[in-house]
């Protein structure tokens, strides 16, 4: 598969429903919020900014992030995840460098960081290779992980 295929769009009228269908892997369940949980916030919480990812045009993945600064000094990424089928592509780690690019374009970006729980192995790997670096940060029961700009 050619990642370079992988794009990622804002969640409108015509992508939302297909955002709500996709399904992480059964492991993967207790780590992530619903993309319609995370649809619907981004109505109340209007800073946050609510992306599908697509491969070939087709719906495959949901990301978001807030696009004003937060805890750490930092604009935070609230969600990223790919349907458990197809996952293990690359992705993920290709619509995550896309967000990263977005994020870079929010005014004063310096840093970009995510919270996720430390036993979600698939989320340390993305990260980490990513360049995020863990700094010892702790919020509740999740880690967070930074980028400096």
């Amino acid at each position: 598969m050619n990642c370079d295929q992988v794009e990622i769009v804002a969640v409108d009228a015509e992508n939302w429903y297909p955002c709500c269908q996709l399904e992480v892997a059964k492991s993967q369940i207790g780590h992530i919020e619903s993309n319609a949980v995370s649809i619907a916030q981004s109505k109340f919480e209007p800073t946050l900014m609510p992306y599908a990812i697509l491969l070939d045009g087709e719906v495959v993945g949901f990301l978001m992030f807030n696009s004003v600064p937060e805890e750490l000094d930092g604009y935070w990424i609230y969600r990223i995840m790919v349907d458990q089928n197809y996952q293990n592509r690359g992705i993920g780690k290709r619509a995550a460098s896309l967000m990263i690019q977005e994020m870079k374009k929010l005014p004063g970006a310096k840093r970009i960081v995510v919270g996720y729980h430390p036993e979600n192995k698939e989320a340390h790997q993305l990260y980490a290779g990513l360049g995020f670096v863990d700094r010892g940060d702790r919020f509740g029961k999740e880690m967070a992980v930074v980028l400096d700009l």
